[in-house]
């Protein structure tokens, strides 16, 4: 008998917590139409933290759209560089801004077996894909580029860490064998 009634002490014990449980009143229509009014104000300083509201936005300094910042809309198509025995590499020095796309082709005419290197540019640099040929290649990392005829490499990336960065045609000197590149 006491362990049937331990039995039953446990089973109301157990059920009481439920039953002390309070419905949420459900919002009344006037409530309804004051909502409105309030998502107009300005209300940073009664903001909910974003763990109550369930909902954990990344707010960025920019709004890229559906696509990102990876979009065409986004993209700087910059002057081209060229590869030839005697010419020069890039007519001027490039300004990039870090954090914004861009996209460079590189030209060579086939002259000459030539490359264009540059190690720490590439390290500055986010490399979306290298086009050739119309096969996309999207690496890792990259430090040099050769070209043993002529043809044409696209190469999409994103700016990131501030500096002057060169690309240069090894064993070359002169300030006309090279292309600087300027991230602010």
């Amino acid at each position: 008998m006491i362990r049937l009634l331990t039995a039953l002490m446990l089973i109301a014990g157990m059920s009481v917590p439920a039953l002390a449980e309070e419905k949420k009143p459900e919002p009344k229509p006037e409530a309804a139409a004051a909502a409105p009014a309030a998502a107009e104000k300005d209300d940073d300083d009664d903001e909910k933290p974003a763990a109550e509201q369930g909902v954990h936005e990344a707010k960025g300094k920019f709004d890229y759209g559906f696509s990102g910042m990876l979009a065409r809309d986004n993209r700087t198509q910059l002057a081209p560089l060229t590869l030839g025995s005697g010419k020069p590499v890039a007519t001027g020095e490039y300004k990039l801004k870090s954090g914004g796309y861009y996209r460079i082709d590189i030209n060579a005419d086939g002259s000459q077996e030539l490359a264009l290197s540059g190690g720490d540019f590439f390290r500055a640099i986010w490399i979306n894909e290298v086009v050739i040929n119309d096969i996309e290649i999207r690496p890792m990392g990259v430090h040099s580029l050769e070209f043993d005829d002529a043809g044409t490499a696209t190469i999409s990336f994103v700016a990131i860490v501030p500096g002057r960065y060169t690309l240069s045609i090894p064993g070359s000197h002169g300030e006309t064998q090279q292309a600087v590149f300027n991230i602010q």
